[in-house]
Parts: C-alpha cells; structure tokens; sequence
C-alpha cells in the first residue's frame, strides 16, 4: 500500500487488506510506504481512531519511505491516486504491470485526508473499503 506521506491512507488501507485476506486464509505479508513519507511518525491521530474503532491497532506503525528494494519485493502494490501510480513507476519501471490504483475497477482517487479533519478521514476510508472490496471481488471471489 502506497500514499503520500505514509500515516494515513496506506496505513489503514495495509491493516483493512491484511485482515480481509487473513479472513479468507491468504496467509501473505502487506506493508505500506509513502512516496514522500513522513519518515519515523506514526500513524495521524484520526486514522488510529477510526481503526480502534474497527478493532484494528495502528499504534505500532511508523512511516517509511518507498524505496526500489521495496517495490521489489512486492507481486502487488496498491496506490491511492493516479500520480502516485506514476510516481511507483517512475521510482522503479519494473512495477508497470504491478502497480494498481486501489479505485482502479470504479476508476477513482482517494483523496490525502491529512489536516483536514474527521469527516476527511471518513471519506477516504469509505473509498478505501469500495476500492478493497473491488478488488477482492477481482482477484479473490472465485477462491475457495
């Protein structure tokens, strides 16, 4: 999972995604980074929330920055908007073809909810559901 700064979107995206997967058995590894990540912070006050309320604990996270090595050693990675789509490729051209904006089957963005508030956060985590969901339905829905 990949995002801008790294402490609010892919962070929540990284926990939804590993526990859906985990659910159905997938027993794989998700991380996310940041194209311009927030290095050492942990994840921004409104996303803990909204994921303790979901049962899910964001406390450990620390951003990082997106490096090659990283885009490497992932089969998938997942962006929030278009230029950062770009951004991956332009990192490291082997991810074309790996690289996937996480509104790419309802062809939209997910907007940087940072410093914008509560409602902000809600509505990217809203987008982040559709977008998983989406793809799970792509990728995972004839899996037993």
């Amino acid at each position: 999972m990949v995002c801008t700064g790294n402490i609010c979107r892919s962070p929540m995206a990284q926990v939804l995604l590993a526990q859906a997967l985990e659910k159905r058995g997938v027993d794989v590894v998700v991380e996310s980074a940041g194209l311009g990540a927030l290095v050492g912070r942990g994840a921004d006050p409104l996303a803990l929330q909204l994921m303790k309320a979901r049962g899910l604990d964001l406390g450990s996270h620390r951003a990082r920055q997106l490096t090659r090595e990283i885009i490497r050693s992932f089969p998938l990675i997942l962006v929030m908007e278009k230029e950062q789509q770009r951004g991956v490729e332009q990192l490291d051209p082997s991810a074309r073809g790996r690289v996937h904006r996480i509104g790419r089957v309802g062809d939209f963005d997910v907007p940087d909810p940072y410093r914008r508030g509560i409602s902000a956060f809600e509505e990217s985590l809203g987008l982040i559901d559709r977008g998983l969901s989406q793809i799970e339905k792509v990728f995972w829905s004839a899996k037993p």
